[in-house]
């Protein structure tokens, strides 16, 4: 029953661990969505695309003009001096809602892309996180085993004091060593690297170390293949992006036939008429209103504009069909990915206790007799492997899993 009883406070422990370094890595998701310059970037973009559709659907400003004549024309009801006229242009109908519809829709682009690059800068956090997870794990295995080496070299050294062995025996311990020493170098050297590659992705200076779970969580992918393709056909902001790009072609074939249409110009003038002879001298005049059309006359250039959009129209439907294509190739690397690391942690674990239960009977067959020392290293090398891949397996896995998740544009 107490033996139960641990177990089972073992496995809370492990699921509270796990939830608590997700929670570590959800935090500085937050960090680098509220800091990260690139994606400060992209939403700047974007705020100023929304701004450009209140520019567009405004009128165009009204023309003033002013006149002084030097020389008074002589009229019936005296001389003009001045003139003073106004006029407002109005587009054809519909045409100002049309320009706002294509910066609407070309605002939603940019939204779009700004989504992706925060998809793509969360799982290039992850992908760095889990990296660090491993280096640090590396680090930790190569430095137990190069203690582990140590104990093996103290017992050869007994043994070849007590002329049972060849000194050679000390020799190889004694290189095995060295070269996980420099290997042990390389990974924090290696470490300290991907620290700063991650910490300049959140965009903090922050002294804080880095939050590292002791053992990665083994979350399984939630969707099967066929549900996660078709969340990546509905939900990628790549496609969603080329999408709002077509609608905007569409408001923009409206448009050019719009601008083939005449302008209205409405307005008034108001004439200052100076002192004259008669009785009617000194009233001034004014006109109201003056209308004008602008005639479209050189209608090659419109339908210039209509044949660009229709080519336009289809180079993006050929992108569109071209990038989903990338992303069910991209798709299929990625599952492969997650499921070769599920199929490689099941192996490794299996790996490790085996090579585990040898290590322990050649140590025990050497201690006692004369077996050879290199089947020992040999061991121990398979144990540092199964070690090591082990642990690459469960952060590739968890790579694949973000990789995935970032094709879906979550």
């Amino acid at each position: 029953m107490k033996k139960c009883i641990k177990i089972i406070g073992l496995f809370l422990l492990l699921i509270s661990s796990s939830l608590s370094a997700q929670e570590d890595l959800n935090r500085y998701l937050q960090m680098a969505a509220e800091n990260n310059s690139e994606l400060k970037a992209k939403f700047n973009e974007y705020l100023a695309a929304l701004e450009l559709a209140l520019q567009v659907k405004a009128l165009p400003d009204p023309q003033v003009a002013f006149g002084f004549f030097i020389q008074p024309i002589e009229t019936r009801l005296g001389p003009q001096r001045l003139k003073v006229s106004a006029s407002q242009f109005f587009p054809w109908f519909g045409t100002l809602k049309a320009k706002e519809n294509v910066a609407i829709q070309t605002a939603k682009a940019k939204y779009e892309l700004f989504e992706e690059t925060k998809s793509k800068l969360f799982n290039q956090i992850k992908s760095t996180y889990f990296d660090l997870y491993f280096n640090k794990k590396a680090s930790n295995i190569t430095l137990e085993n190069i203690d582990i080496l140590n104990i093996f070299k103290k017992l050869a050294i007994i043994k070849v004091e007590a002329g049972l062995v060849s000194p050679v025996d000390e020799y190889r311990i004694e290189m095995e060593i060295n070269d996980l020493e420099n290997q042990l170098a390389l990974l924090r050297d290696k470490q300290y690297v991907l620290e700063i590659v991650f910490n300049n992705l959140l965009n903090t200076k922050t002294s804080e170390a880095i939050e590292i779970p002791e053992t990665l969580w083994t979350t399984d992918f939630p969707l099967n293949k066929k549900a996660a393709f078709d969340s990546i056909l509905q939900s990628n902001h790549q496609l969603l992006g080329i999408e709002q790009q077509e609608e905007a072609f569409r408001y923009k074939k409206q448009l050019a036939q719009l601008q083939g249409k005449p302008d209205f110009k409405i307005g008034f003038e108001y004439a200052v008429i100076g002192k004259g002879t008669n009785n009617l001298a000194g009233t001034d005049a004014f006109v109201f209103p003056t209308i004008g059309l602008s005639i479209p006359l050189y209608r090659n250039k419109y339908k210039a504009m209509l044949k660009q959009i229709v080519f336009l129209e289809k180079a993006k439907n050929n992108e569109k069909i071209n990038k989903t294509n990338v992303l069910e190739s991209l798709f299929e690397v990625g599952w492969k990915d997650y499921r070769d690391g599920e199929r490689r942690i099941a192996l490794y674990y299996a790996q490790l206790d085996l090579s585990k239960k040898s290590l322990s009977l050649l140590e025990t067959d050497y201690a006692i007799g004369n077996k050879n020392f290199e089947e020992i290293l040999r061991m121990d090398r398979k144990l540092l492997k199964y070690n090591l891949e082990l642990e690459k397996a469960r952060a590739d896995k968890q790579a694949a899993i973000s990789f995935i998740t970032y094709l879906m544009g979550k």
